[in-house]
């Protein structure tokens, strides 16, 4: 299957979950078969003017990833890959490491299963790097992606408990890195995005967070990575559609309609959150629940169904509920 944009970093992309079944001694696998279906349904949605998503990021945060083991996480890569050769688009994964060098080596894994673009994390240290120290973390992953044959993306996610944030001037000196495609900034302060904008037009920005993604496009995102768009992906690729052709009230439209199940991806919990949403859209209560993560309390999963019920019937008055 062909992809219908010229290129992905102008599309959304969802973080697609890892699917989970219990094993006969009752412990949860991954479930690749399913994970690969969800993926490719989702990947299949055209949005109304007819593009679809242009890129699949697996075993992130919403993918189960800080519960995985090494050889979980590759294998699920692995198999998300075909996919993402059916589709004609990139598969995307994170990284992050105490040292450079441990850095390097999982960029290099990470491409030999198939991983087009690593999202590299800053460093997991107690203590916060310099910026030249942080400098060289990333020129050494950009190094081992150039004889990988892959590409990398920085990913700036201040808002996040254990993320050193990554300042402006860094940013800037690490899009300059050949290897480096886009530069990913998670955050609900759009205002970081617009100051790299202005520094530099050409920039390629992708949005992380999806309660801003009409905001992060006024500010010069050309593109972005979604969760809620694995559960609504016809309205979250629309959205995208109108945001790149600067149909801003079109647009705002959408985001207001998913308001109410958006605020979920910006919480601590957002793994979990999401997870049971999208098990609730799917009518499968008991796979969405299914999670390595924590469990939601009963006041927790009525609060998620009450948003996703009303994203639902906000977005089935614009059709775009699927």
């Amino acid at each position: 299957m062909e992809t219908n944009s010229t290129d992905w970093r102008y599309t959304v992309m969802p973080a697609v979950f890892t699917w989970l079944k219990e094993s006969e001694s009752g412990a949860l696998e991954i479930d690749l078969a399913a994970t690969k279906k969800y993926a490719a349904d989702i990947l299949r949605v055209e949005g109304k003017a007819g593009t679809r998503m242009g890129g699949l990021v697996g075993s992130g945060t919403l993918g189960e990833n800080s519960y995985l083991t090494n050889e979980q996480r590759l294998s699920l890569l692995a198999s998300l890959s075909e996919v993402a050769k059916e589709f004609n688009v990139p598969l995307i994964s994170g990284a992050a490491a105490e040292t450079k060098e441990e850095l390097a080596d999982i960029v290099k894994e990470l491409a030999k299963v198939g991983v087009d673009t690593v999202m590299v994390m800053p460093p997991k240290t107690e203590a916060t790097p310099s910026d030249d120290e942080m400098y060289d973390y990333y020129a050494l992953s950009a190094s081992a992606a150039k004889e990988a044959g892959v590409t990398i993306m920085p990913y700036n996610n201040p808002d996040a408990a254990g993320y050193h944030a990554l300042s402006t001037s860094l940013l800037m000196r690490l899009a300059a890195l050949p290897e480096v495609t886009a530069l990913k900034i998670s955050t609900t302060d759009v205002s970081v995005i617009e100051t790299l904008m202005l520094e530099n037009k050409e920039l390629k920005v992708l949005a992380g967070v999806d309660t801003v993604t009409v905001h992060a496009g006024l500010a010069g995102a050309c593109g972005g990575i979604t969760g809620v768009g694995c559960i609504f992906p016809k309205a979250s690729v629309t959205m995208q559609e109108y945001v790149n052709n600067g149909q801003w009230a079109e647009a705002n439209k959408i985001s207001q309609a998913m308001n109410s199940i958006s605020y979920l991806d910006a919480q601590p919990l957002l793994l979990e959150y999401l997870k049971f949403a999208f098990g609730v859209h799917h009518n499968d209560a008991e796979g969405g629940l299914r999670t390595l993560g924590k469990k939601l309390t009963q006041e927790q999963i009525e609060d998620v169904r009450a948003r996703y019920l009303l994203a639902k019937e906000r977005l089935e008055l614009l059709g775009l509920a699927e």
